[in-house]
């Protein structure tokens, strides 16, 4: 699916977003369990030769998903209004993007993951040049994905592993040496959801 900025506007601010996420695995205790409120700002941006989308990889150090692809964005703040304000000022304080240079578009479905948080994804489009300023402590990179790629059902793909005892299940899209998966990958395929 190859779409422009006007057209990814378009398809995301015509209908409600499914109520409703899809999960790499089907953990009955999954509702129990997220009770921390967090947002993640997926960043799209909108250059002249197509739109991508922004990433960060997470520093090895860090106590949770050290290493990991994820999207800018962390534990909601009680000074927080909405869960808008929680993933504009995590990417800000993760990358350095200014939450002025961001035009949300749309608030997706909660995700609620198997480590007790409740993310609120919020699709966001930037227009470069981005002058980044990572946070060396927890970002060892940023990196952009071209959207089509993202889009792409036939690079969704399911792979498992075990984990306390079971077999559980989640996306994997694979773009390069860059590895995406689990709550990351299920997010993007909720946002292909919405957008087809």
């Amino acid at each position: 699916m190859i779409l422009d900025a006007a057209g990814l506007r378009a398809r995301l601010k015509r209908g409600t977003p499914p109520a409703s996420s899809v999960y790499g695995d089907d953990d009955a205790n999954r509702q129990a369990l997220a009770v921390v409120p967090a947002s993640v700002l997926v960043p799209v941006v909108d250059h002249a030769g197509g739109l991508t989308v922004l990433f960060t990889l997470r520093t090895p150090h860090l106590r949770a998903h050290s290493g990991q692809v994820s999207f800018p964005g962390g534990r909601a703040e009680p000074a927080d209004p909405t869960p808008e304000a929680t993933a504009l000022r995590e990417t800000e304080e993760e990358i350095g993007l200014a939450a002025a240079r961001v035009e949300v578009i749309v608030r997706m479905p909660e995700y609620l993951t198997r480590t007790g948080f409740r993310v609120t994804p919020v699709v966001g489009l930037v227009a470069p040049p981005l002058a980044l300023v990572p946070d060396a402590r927890e970002v060892a990179e940023v990196f952009e994905v071209p959207l089509a790629f993202l889009l792409d059902p036939a690079n969704h793909r399911r792979e498992t592993r075990e984990l306390a005892g079971r077999t559980v299940a989640y996306y994997v899209l694979q773009y390069e040496e860059r590895r995406i998966w689990g709550a990351t990958a299920g997010m993007v395929v909720n946002l292909y959801r919405m957008l087809t």
